[in-house]
This record gives C-alpha cells, sequence and structure tokens, in this order.
C-alpha cells in the first residue's frame, strides 16, 4: 500500500461570502501521476496552494506526512532582481544541510536535466518559458517528494512541452499538475481530479488516464442526469399528494410528508449543481469573397546576426487555417507583425486585400487596462455593445462570458487569468474580420471554454494563423503547419502530427549518430583476435557484424533521400508511409549498434 503524503478533510476554502469550494476530502500517496483540471473559478490554484502549505484552508484539515519534501511551481514564477541562474538555484539549497561540493553537484544535475548550459545567466534575461524551467530547477534541485505545478505548460513552446512530458514522469516520486492541455495530461497522469460543484463530493477522482477519466465522467454524468429527471418525476408525485391530501392529514401521513421534503431538497441541490452555463461564443467575419486575402513572397527578416525568416512565400485564402510552431525565441510573434505590415520586411512584400480586416489577439493581452472596470472593458463608450448590427447591454454581453452581474464593475486587473481570456474574447468578437491572428489564445482557459473556441475557430470562414503551444487545438482546428526553425527556415507540415513525426525521425536520427561514434573507437579491438568469453555462434556475428551495419546503413541512406523527396513531402499519406520505412531502418541501425556494444563488451578484458 503506498504510503499518505497529504491529505485534506473536509478542507474548505471562500473569499467573503462566496465559497470556492466546501467539503473536499482527498489524499495523494507515493507515486501518484495526479492531473488537476476544472472550470476556470473552481479553485485550483488555491487548492493547489494549500496542498503546498502555502495557504489555510477557511475550515477543514491539512495534513501532510512528517518532514514531507514539497516543491510548488507557480504560474507566474518570480525571481529576485540582479538573480542569475545559479543564485536561484544555490538559494534553493540554503536550508538543505549539503557541503559545497555535493551543492555544486546536485545544482549541475539539475541544470543538466532542465538544459541550462550558463550558471551566470541574469533572469532578467530568460524568455517566459526558460523562467518557468528555473522555477521548476528551483524544486528539482531540493529533490522533493511530492511536487505542485500550476499550469506549467503555460509559456512553454511545443519542443518545452515535449521535454516536460518527458522529464515529469521519471523525476520527482509523486506530482500534481493543474493543466488543460489535453495531450500534455493523456501523457504524464495516471490519476485524474476535477474539481467542480457539478459532483456530489465537489470533486471527482478517477484512477487514469484523461481519457478514462473522460470515459468516466460522461458515465457519471449520465447516471447522475437520469437519477435527477426520475427523483423529478417522484417529487411531482409527492407534489400532488401532498395538495390532494392537505385535509386529511393524519400523524401516519407524517412521515411520508417528511420524505416528500427531503426529496424536494436533493432534487434542489442536484439542480443547483447540475445547473451548467456554457459560454457563447461566435467569431464574427466580413464574409469577403476574395480568393486571396494575404500574399507574403520572399519574405526576410534579420536582428543582426540572427535571421528570423529568409524566402518565405505564404498564400493566405479564406479557410486558411495555419499554425505556427517554433521555439520560444524562434521568430513567431515576428512573423505575425511581419504578415500584418506593423514591422517591414528586410526584404521581400506583404500584400493585403483592398480594405483587408485584420483582428490580432495578443498573448500578453496589452490592451486590457488592469486598473479599467469589466464594464468599461467590455463597452468602452456606453452601457451597451453593438453585435450583429443590433444593441446588447453589457450586462447581457457579459453574461454570454460567464461573467456574474457584480463582477461589472471590479477592476479587470482584480480577475483571474482565465477571466481576463474570457475578456478579451469578448472584445475579439465585436470586430468583424477578414484575417484572425491568435498568439497564444489558450492561455488560462479551461477546457470546456477550450471546446467551445475550437468549435468557433472551425466555422470562421475567413483565414486565421494561429501560435499556440496546444497541440489538440493544433490538431483539430489547423489545415497547415507552418514550423520555423530559428535560423531563418521555415518548414511547411500537412498537419500537427506530420511534424511531430519528422521531429521524432531527426531525433532518432541524432542518437543514431552518436551511438555510431561510440563503438568506433572500440573497433581495433574487435580486430584483435577471438576472446574466450564469447561462444562460436557469438564469435561469427561479431566477426560479420560490420558488414551488417554497413549494409543497414545503405538501407537507411536510400530512405531517408526517399523520405526527403520534394514530391512525396506534399503528399500526406505517402509521406507518412517513408516515414514508417525510415522509422524501421533507424532502428535497425540503433538495434545493430547496440548488439555490437555488447558482444564487444563481452569480449574485452576488464
Amino acid at each position: 500500500m503506498p504510503e499518505l503524503l497529504v491529505s485534506c478533510k473536509d478542507v474548505s476554502k471562500a473569499y467573503g461570502a462566496v465559497p470556492l469550494f466546501d467539503g473536499l476530502c482527498m489524499g495523494l500517496f507515493e507515486g501518484d501521476h495526479v492531473g488537476l483540471v476544472g472550470p476556470n473559478g473552481a479553485g485550483k490554484s488555491t487548492l493547489i496552494k494549500i496542498l503546498a502549505g502555502i495557504e489555510a484552508p477557511s475550515s477543514g484539515m491539512r495534513t501532510a506526512r512528517k518532514q514531507l519534501r514539497i516543491g510548488y511551481v507557480p504560474q507566474d514564477p518570480v525571481f529576485e532582481a540582479g538573480a542569475t541562474v545559479g543564485s536561484v538555484l544555490r538559494d534553493a539549497l540554503r536550508d538543505v544541510h549539503l557541503d559545497e561540493h555535493e551543492a555544486e553537484g546536485r545544482i549541475n544535475v539539475a541544470m543538466g536535466k532542465t538544459g541550462f548550459v550558463d550558471g551566470t545567466e541574469p533572469t532578467e534575461s530568460l524568455s517566459g518559458g526558460w523562467k518557468k524551467r528555473l522555477a521548476l530547477t528551483r524544486e528539482l534541485v531540493r529533490e522533493p517528494e511530492l511536487l505542485l505545478l500550476d499550469e506549467p505548460t503555460n509559456h512553454l513552446d511545443v519542443e518545452g512541452i515535449l521535454w516536460l512530458e518527458e522529464l515529469l514522469p521519471r523525476e520527482p516520486k509523486a506530482f500534481v499538475v493543474v493543466s488543460h492541455d489535453r495531450y500534455f495530461l493523456e501523457a504524464v497522469a495516471g490519476r485524474m481530479i476535477e474539481l467542480n460543484r457539478a459532483f456530489a463530493e465537489g470533486l471527482l477522482d478517477v484512477r487514469g488516464h484523461y481519457s478514462r477519466f473522460l470515459e468516466k465522467k460522461d458515465e457519471l454524468l449520465a447516471g447522475q442526469a437520469a437519477y435527477q429527471e426520475s427523483l423529478r418525476n417522484r417529487v411531482r408525485g409527492e407534489i400532488d399528494w401532498l395538495s390532494r391530501k392537505a385535509r386529511a392529514r393524519t400523524r401516519k401521513a407524517q412521515a411520508r410528508i417528511d420524505v416528500a421534503y427531503r426529496l424536494q431538497e436533493e432534487l434542489a441541490d442536484l439542480d443547483s449543481r447540475s445547473k451548467t452555463t456554457a459560454l457563447a461564443l461566435e467569431i464574427a467575419a466580413t464574409q469577403r469573397r476574395t480568393k486571396r486575402l494575404l500574399v507574403a513572397s520572399g519574405l526576410a527578416k534579420s536582428y543582426g546576426d540572427r535571421k528570423i525568416v529568409h524566402g518565405l512565400d505564404l498564400v493566405l485564402s479564406p479557410g486558411t487555417r495555419l499554425g505556427l510552431i517554433g521555439a520560444n525565441g524562434s521568430g513567431k510573434s515576428t512573423l505575425l507583425r511581419l504578415l500584418t505590415r506593423q514591422e517591414k520586411p528586410d526584404a521581400g512584400s506583404v500584400d493585403h486585400a483592398d480594405g483587408l480586416k485584420v483582428v490580432i489577439l495578443d498573448q500578453h493581452r496589452r490592451h486590457l487596462d488592469p486598473a479599467v472596470s469589466l464594464r468599461r472593458t467590455l463597452a468602452p463608450f456606453g452601457d451597451s455593445v453593438i453585435w450583429e448590427g443590433r444593441a446588447v447591454h453589457v450586462s447581457g454581453w457579459a453574461k454570454r462570458f460567464l461573467f456574474r452581474g457584480e463582477q461589472l464593475d471590479t477592476p479587470v486587473g482584480r480577475l483571474s487569468g482565465g477571466e481576463q481570456a474570457r475578456a478579451v474574447l469578448a472584445r475579439l468578437m465585436l470586430e468583424p474580420a477578414d484575417l484572425l491572428l491568435l498568439d497564444e489564445p489558450t492561455n488560462d482557459l479551461d477546457i470546456d471554454t477550450l471546446d467551445v473556441l475550437e468549435e468557433s475557430l472551425l466555422k470562421f470562414p475567413g483565414a486565421l494563423v494561429l501560435v499556440t503551444h496546444d497541440r489538440y487545438l493544433l490538431d483539430r482546428v489547423c489545415t497547415r503547419i507552418l514550423a520555423l526553425d530559428g535560423p531563418g527556415s521555415a518548414m511547411s507540415y500537412a498537419d500537427y502530427g506530420q511534424w511531430e513525426q519528422c521531429r521524432r525521425v531527426a531525433a532518432e536520427e541524432a542518437a543514431r549518430a552518436d551511438a555510431r561514434l561510440r563503438p568506433a573507437t572500440a573497433k581495433p579491438v574487435a580486430q584483435a583476435g577471438k576472446s574466450k568469453k564469447l561462444g562460436y555462434l557469438e564469435q561469427r556475428e561479431w566477426n560479420e557484424m560490420e558488414a551488417r551495419i554497413l549494409e543497414a546503413e545503405e538501407r537507411l541512406d536510400v530512405r531517408r533521400r526517399a523520405a526527403a523527396d520534394p514530391v512525396i513531402v506534399s503528399d500526406h499519406l505517402a509521406l507518412l508511409d517513408r516515414l514508417a520505412a525510415l522509422e524501421i531502418a533507424q532502428a535497425e541501425v540503433g538495434r545493430l549498434y547496440e548488439r555490437w556494444a555488447e558482444l564487444e563488451d563481452k569480449a574485452t578484458p576488464h
């Protein structure tokens, strides 16, 4: 039986009169890999802080195992002014009893795991994604037994998320991750918890991956809906009985009367918990029928010696949904500015259709003034907005985006990240567009809102350029992927799956190249003569190994050239077949090298 690390019993948390959650009971055990989800405002970040011991519950009890080492990575990590990567990690070990040599060794190991190479780099120079990596490194260097992460994929690029997917399952003994990234949850979580008042206990706890969790949730909600309807019919009957027997009530009937009232209370509770309001999101379009909305020809841009794009040709037409992929700093946001002509290219041109209406969603939400109320943010010039040619009162417009009436006079800066994201979407919908440029629109949005956003983007008839780290969104929405490599090249792919397949092939090819170098230094030993440690068949296999490897590498080169054929690259299905054949050839080369190293180790005297 795994050891209990942290538990919550009847834990509640409220700010003022409004409770976030009430009477929660849960436990975290050794080896737990937990994904925590829930609608915006359900209290996920608050629950994480309670589990970490950073915040106290309003009522109930949080208990942790004695001397438990807990790590906590917040959504937006903060570092002291003037700090460096190395100083942040040394400060993290200040209360850990290690000598200087042990501390530096642990720091170097942690930096290697998370990709840092320079401990003197100032934290101010780090991008948002690398700051998130540093916050994670700061906790990993302390070797926590339980790691709590709040939206760790925010600010990470796709490569960073894939790296985190590989790191998390093998590093901390147990972790809880708050995330709305569905592919990420499927990859790392072995237990799913949804914090949601729709469930009788305030949460749904399912052992299994995210896909299994969705199945169980659907089953539970369907059963709950069926029970609710059955209960409603029974309550109708009891109400009818009460009204007909009002004059003839006796003590014998009192028990039934009490049951009737209890049933009504239970139904009212179920109705209250199951009442959900869906976000109403429909992105306005101008319905322009121009075939070419934007044409970029020979586009090039550099900053000093650093190339962003070079020789890029791009055509955006109605119905085009282009996804931009690239590492942080590869130039995705710069390319968006080039396409909108906010920035001039060094070479090439960007031509817009006459009167092109471009709407931009900025990932930093710079046009949201934190001091301005939600009312003025949604309706800057009065108490109504114009939607589809008619006036809609600001309170009704706010309700479409799941805001309560009492929030209208709240400064935007005091809203949660998810609420700010919904405010941006509310503004976005009021501007009819031919071309929609979305820069990280999914940050802070819950999964239900993401589903609505996806449906809206699929229905949008204009052109769309989407920058996001949400691979599910890229996979479902985009008809084409453009990947920026950083040094100026841009490769086009049919979809996200094709890009990931090519990335995996390239990574395996690099690994094979490394493996190829290792046995080369030991080749003279292989030729020095027979070893008594090898049997007859093994010696024969070893003697033939070099020729077999050469043949396998020749086959690999043929398949690599076939996969790179420009004619095939445009044929998605044929390319996938050739990539699969290439992957098999690479696996065979790797297997032969591993077997060679195994035989060589056995043959070499120790």
